[in-house]
């Protein structure tokens, strides 16, 4: 089962209100699902888009994550094994931010096999536009 997943997150202010929200296309079947969170950063919605997006996901799949979030997909394909590890300590020797939101993406990716592809924001990828208007809409 090939399953394409489009995620963003968004912040009223940095920290401020934000959103979060994806887009699971599995096959015809397209879901949307997104949610808030009050007093919250920009970089905390781009990590709760593909956990929850992943949750959603009961069996092991073949899955593509897109995000416009270069924070994301650097971070859970490259600079989360450093971050294991150094004992969840970035490269400056201090604590890695979103810790536990960083735990719980490399758990939820741990089921299934994903690919991470980055998109340019506010391009002309449809999905991506339509995610990042969800995702804004939270924020209101």
């Amino acid at each position: 089962m090939k399953i394409v997943i489009y995620t963003d997150g968004a912040c009223a202010g940095n920290p401020g209100k934000g959103g979060w929200a994806a887009i699971i296309i599995n096959n015809q079947n397209k879901l949307s699902i997104s949610g808030n969170e009050n007093n919250t950063t920009n970089n905390r919605m781009e990590l709760m888009a593909p956990i929850m997006a992943l949750k959603k996901i009961k069996r092991k799949s073949d899955i593509t994550i897109y995000t416009d979030s270069k924070y994301v997909k650097d971070g859970i394909t490259d600079w989360i094994k450093s971050w294991k590890l150094n004992n969840w300590k970035s490269s400056n020797k201090k604590p890695v931010k979103n810790k536990d939101l960083w735990v719980k993406l490399d758990n939820a990716c741990q089921k299934h096999r994903i690919s991470w592809k980055w998109v340019k924001a506010h391009s002309d990828n449809k999905y991506n536009n339509l995610v990042d208007e969800l995702a804004v809409s939270e924020t209101k």
